[in-house]
Order: structure tokens, then sequence, then C-alpha cells
């Protein structure tokens, strides 16, 4: 057999798949661990996780046993019947979330649709406005991207769904939008794709407060904080509070796709038999790997690695005295490095070339969303390699 060049999969690609993405960076064959290898057999650290997806790394035996034990049972059933790994998965997520007995779960696949079940949510109070922030990053599906507050990807596809107002992220903006006909708010705790940007701090305690005082919604998504990344299940436990719904995505399934949204309370009743549904939603095979790989994490207090890696990666960074760095910005293993201008870009190529898999997410920030597994030798690893690309630039 005849092993392609770079060349023809790089040409393949082109001729083969939609233009909405860059050229891809290399063709990936496998995976163990924190490491990725290419079809050369060119060895890679992966600081990205599949942007913070791949919660236990590559081909983690939980999930290969996972995977395996209930695909020899069945993958698909659709939703005229549960499964029971779907019913523990939903019982498991009102737990890690604290949403109680009173809380509901519905199922998607992408972190898009349980946005998409959000504003379906938002909606059926009845109230006419939906507040969202500026700079923040919903999904690219038209409802999701009508709550992203970023111009330049809707202007494309405008007229965006209507009802939607972006803020600045400020207490001060929210106080002033705030009012009774306000339906609610959904916001990121820490922006990713701005650059792993957190809110102000004391934002979300403020934010609950108005909306609780004006019977608006919050909605949190944590598609790419959730699940472990930074130190809790979830971002909203570091300040206290209990929102009314929850998106999440991303590392729930370890890279499976699945996704969900939790409901709180009485907004555990706002959708009604027939309002929202999904085909592979909750499909028995997601839902079983989702459930061993929350387990792990539990098992192994990954979300407590996660804080001790997270420190000791920013602390290394900071280490480094790069004139190149500017900041380090995160929690846990969700971390943003702040460049000089337009350096971003020049340091995620050289540490491609270096064997490291890092993200310019724009001009001036690095993203970094390594497995929650890491240990020493992964952050050692990590900082030997970005000191190259650094002194590359």
């Amino acid at each position: 057999m005849t092993t392609a060049t770079t060349t023809d999969w790089q040409q393949r690609h082109a001729r083969d798949l939609m233009a909405s993405y860059a050229p891809p960076l290399r063709l990936l064959v496998r995976g163990e661990g924190a490491w990725v290898w290419d079809e050369d057999g060119t060895q890679y650290l992966d600081f990205l996780g599949g942007i913070a997806v791949n919660s236990l790394g590559h081909a983690h035996p939980v999930v290969v046993e996972a995977a395996g034990r209930q695909a020899s049972l069945m993958v698909h059933v659709s939703n005229y019947f549960a499964t029971p790994s779907q019913l523990e998965l939903a019982e498991r997520l009102k737990r890690i979330t604290g949403a109680g007995e009173a809380g509901r779960v519905y199922f998607g696949n992408s972190g898009a649709e349980a946005n998409e079940a959000a504003f379906k949510l938002a909606r059926r109070t009845g109230r006419p406005r939906i507040l969202a922030l500026k700079n923040a990053f919903h999904g690219r599906t038209m409802g999701a991207l009508a709550l992203t507050g970023k111009p330049a990807l809707q202007e494309p596809f405008l007229p965006m769904v209507p009802g939607v107002e972006h803020l600045d992220s400020t207490v001060e903006a929210l106080a002033e939008a705030m009012r009774d006909d306000v339906a609610a708010l959904i916001v990121e705790p820490i922006k990713g794709e701005t650059g792993v940007v957190p809110l102000p701090e004391g934002y979300l305690r403020a934010a609950r407060e108005l909306t609780e005082r004006h019977g608006a919604l919050l909605i949190v998504d944590e598609i790419q904080t959730g699940v472990g990344r930074t130190g809790r299940w979830f971002d909203f436990q570091h300040e206290g509070i209990v929102p009314d719904a929850v998106t999440i995505a991303k590392g729930i399934a370890g890279g499976v796709p699945l996704s969900a949204m939790v409901t709180f309370g009485a907004a555990s009743d706002l959708l009604q038999r027939g309002d929202h549904g999904s085909t592979f939603g909750g499909n028995p095979f997601a839902t079983a790997v989702a459930n061993a790989v929350l387990e792990e994490i539990e098992r192994a207090d990954l979300m407590g690695n996660a804080d001790r890696r997270g420190r000791q990666i920013r602390a290394a960074v900071e280490g480094l005295g790069s004139p190149v760095v500017t900041e380090v910005r995160g929690r846990g293993l969700l971390i943003g490095i702040g460049t000089v201008q337009d350096a971003a870009p020049a340091v995620a190529a050289a540490a491609l070339e270096a064997g490291l898999i890092v993200n310019a997410i724009n001009p001036t920030s690095i993203r970094i969303a390594p497995p929650l597994i890491i240990g020493d030798e992964e952050v050692a690893a990590f900082t030997d390699r970005f000191r190259t690309a650094l002194a590359a630039v």
C-alpha cells in the first residue's frame, strides 16, 4: 500500500471538503494520552485537546472499553425509547451541576445545539428580549449565531434571528439593559473564542442578582469551560451561584459528539412536548461513553489535577520571561497566553514545528486546553517546546 504524500492529502482535502475551515495543518493518524502522531510518524504534544474536547486524552482505556462495550449492545434506538445509559447520564448531570431533583436534561450533539435549546427555553418565557455579551461565542447555527456577539461572523448571514441585544461585559451595562421584558441573559464565564478572557470579577454574582430581581433566566454557556476544565465541574460553581440553565458539550464524552442543556427549578417546566428534539441526541453510545468519562474524571480527581496543572503551566509561561508574552489568563486547564501585536500566529506555527499543538485564537492570543490527565512529564515537555517556539518568533 502506497502512503499518500502531504501534497496528496492536502489536495484531497481541498477537492472534497467544504472550504469553511482553514487548510488543515497536519494529517493525524493516531493518539495516545496527550500525544498524537502524523502520517510521517512525527510526534506532537497535544495541548489543544481537540479544542477542550478530549478530557481524557487520546485512546484512554476507559473510553475504549465503554465504546466497545456499548457498540456491541446498541448504538442508536431513537428517542421513542429510553436506554439505561441515557437515564444514568441525566441523573449524573443533575447531580454534578447542582440542579437537583427539580432539574431536567435535554440532550443534543454539539454546543451550538445545546445553545439552540437554550434560545428556545428563553423564547418560552414569552418575553421579547434576550441579552448576550459582545465578543462572546455561542455557536454557528442561526440561533446560536444570533447570540454570538461577533458582527464579522454574523454579517454574511444577515438578517439574524431578532430579539437579541449584545452588551459590554460590565455590570453597569447589564444593569442599564435589564428590565422586566428580558427573557434571559446568556453568558460564557470565560470567553474562549475571544482569547480565554474571563468575565470581570463579580460579574456572574451581579448577573444572578439582577436576573432574579427582574424574573429573567440566567443561562450559563459552559461548552468550553465545563466538565472539570477549570477545576470544578462547571466554572459558575467557582462563584457560588445557581443559574436557570447551563449548556454543556465538548469534554462531556471525551470526543464522542454529545451535548446537553440542564435546567434548574422553574425553568425545567418551560419546554413542553414537541417544542424541541434531536434524532441522535442522547443516544446510548454517546451517553455510555459520557458516563465513563465523567466517572473517571471524578475517580481520578482530574478536576483537582486541572487546577494544579493550570497553576503550574501559568507559572512556567510567566517564568520564561519572554518579551513576546504580555499576560497569562484563564483558570484550570483553559489558558490564554497574550502576546505582543500579531505574534500569536507565528508562535503557534513555531510551536507546531517544535512538536507542540496550541491554537492562535486571534493575532494576540494563544489558547491551550490540554487533556485533564496531563502530569509533570507533559508540563515539562510543553515548557521546553513553548520556549523554543517563543525564541523562534
